[in-house]
């Protein structure tokens, strides 16, 4: 049985600014083994665009996608599928706008045009664009999760899908989309309970808004001193910087290593 369960945000958290995990990071997370403590990634990445920071942290367990697909110890655990009409009908009204969408399931991710606003959220987010054909992806592929690449009109789409869809405003140049209700937390509920986890302290480190959920479900909400002051408001502790010993300070306080 562990004694504790750590959840870690990967963008501005766990990663540095170069989206890469430190080596002071990294010795943390294989501590936190050391000291029975699970460490667990949860974030709105997909599992294919963290094959290195999984071998370098030596995680197995992955709450991702904003919590539609989870992993634990390597095993698939959950997944949360958005339905087919459902994507294809949100790729409709945002082209519609001018604006694309990218399509992703644990697997990989396809995006349907590019625009000025695309190149710059894939700039911001440190990432490679996916290939063209999102139509092609919708046909033959599970989609959990979609990414908006949009500078605005939030209010255009929780207006229209609302009853369908949950939206997260990550960048200043996209949103995620995931199913109704669907986020950090309630993978993290999913892994507890069918992993055989209940009972045991859970903490959080997290920085921006799709953290939220998580921060308010665990024991211990712990925000990043970068992080959202909206973020800040559900901690019990405010950590230094991701960029100034963040994670390590903040396990420290729990004298979880």
């Amino acid at each position: 049985m562990y004694k504790g369960i750590a959840f870690f945000d990967l963008d501005h958290t766990l990663y540095n600014e170069q989206t890469k995990v430190d080596p002071e990071v990294a010795n943390a997370m294989k501590q936190l083994r050391t000291n029975n403590v699970l460490p667990v990634i949860s974030t709105g990445r997909n599992i294919f665009e963290i094959p290195e920071t999984l071998a370098q942290t030596e995680i197995d367990t992955v709450v991702s996608a904003n919590g539609s697909y989870v992993v634990f110890e390597k095993q698939p655990l959950y997944k949360a599928v958005i339905k087919p009409q459902v994507v294809t009908d949100l790729m409709a009204f945002a082209k519609s706008m001018g604006e694309s969408t990218t399509v992703m399931n644990h697997q990989g991710a396809a995006i349907n045009f590019i625009t000025d606003t695309t190149r710059d959220n894939y700039h911001f987010i440190n990432s490679r664009l996916p290939p063209l054909d999102a139509d092609k992806f919708v046909a033959e592929n599970d989609i959990c999760m979609m990414l908006l690449n949009t500078a605005g009109h939030d209010d255009d789409y929780l207006n229209k899908f609302n009853d369908e869809l949950t939206f997260f405003r990550n960048t200043p140049f996209s949103m995620d989309v995931v199913i109704k209700n669907g986020s950090k937390r309630r993978g993290i509920e999913e892994l507890i309970s069918k992993a055989g986890l209940a009972g045991i302290p859970t903490y959080a480190f997290g920085d921006g808004n799709n953290d939220i959920p998580m921060l308010k479900y665990v024991d211990h909400p712990v925000a990043m001193g970068n992080g959202l002051d909206v973020v800040k408001d559900h901690a019990e502790y405010v950590t230094t910087a991701n960029t100034d010993h963040g994670i390590v300070n903040g396990l420290k306080h729990y004298n979880l290593i």
